[in-house]
């Protein structure tokens, strides 16, 4: 695999108590309503895998902050994302916090760059920014050497490559793989959480490590994020968000 100077970006660049609980599951968890006009989207919360997240989502989510916010970015087989006021992928609440990720809980640190070629991205990042590379001509001066030293990577484990792309791992957390209804943050890299956040309609295997995961979407709800995905960017939005706490 050869590095590539062209890199193309996967960045998957929140109220009152709800009154009606009858939707929501009748188990012990931390639960949250996302009602908008396409349906209610049922999601149990894990503030033992992400607990500053959690807290800062519910916070929102009672402050109203997330009332009339629209999903401004949807991609069919692949998620729907909100949480940004100004509707353009660029807001948040004023301010960022860090990832809760624990590579040893996803097996980042058992699994080699070879074996999981999607964080190429990341990889050659890192080397660009430890060689200062930054035009075209100075890439083309040192490609042999970066390419080099990218082979060299591919047998390092995924979680050697992703903490010196910037990323900061704490190990103790039982983290949560992006699976099929993950609710996870949206990010411009790390530690740079705000209120922005995503629902996957697919497993997404290569942002496990990027992307802090909080929440599963009830699979009785399936249909409604389907909706929201197909009707298009910008074309839904949430009326409220409610939290139901059931511990």
């Amino acid at each position: 695999m050869k590095f590539l100077f062209k890199i193309l970006t996967m960045v998957v660049l929140t109220t009152p108590i709800f009154s009606c609980q009858k939707e929501v599951p009748t188990r012990s968890g931390l639960f949250a309503v996302i009602e908008t006009d396409r349906g209610d989207l049922i999601l149990e919360l894990y503030p033992q895998a992400a607990p500053k997240t959690v807290e800062n989502f519910t916070r929102l989510a009672q402050k109203g902050f997330y009332k009339d916010i629209k999903f401004h970015r949807v991609i069919p087989d692949f998620m729907a994302q909100t949480g940004d006021p100004q509707g353009t992928g660029s807001g948040g609440p004023g301010y960022q916090f860090e990832d809760e990720i624990s590579a040893t809980a996803l097996g980042l640190d058992k699994t080699t760059l070879r074996e999981a070629p999607h964080y190429a991205r990341q990889a050659q990042q890192y080397l660009l920014r430890k060689h200062s590379v930054g035009s075209e001509e100075q890439f083309q001066k040192m490609q042999r050497e970066l390419n080099k030293e990218y082979e060299k990577m591919l047998d390092w484990p995924v979680a050697r490559v992703l903490e010196l792309a910037g990323y900061k791992y704490q190990n103790e957390l039982p983290s949560k793989k992006a699976l099929k209804g993950a609710l996870a943050m949206a990010n411009a890299g790390p530690a740079t959480n705000g209120s922005q956040f995503f629902i996957n309609q697919v497993d997404t295997p290569h942002l496990d490590g990027l992307h802090t995961v909080f929440g599963q979407l009830e699979a009785k709800s399936y249909p409604v994020l389907d909706a929201i995905i197909a009707a298009g960017n910008g074309n839904s939005k949430i009326k409220q968000v409610s939290i139901i706490d059931r511990r």
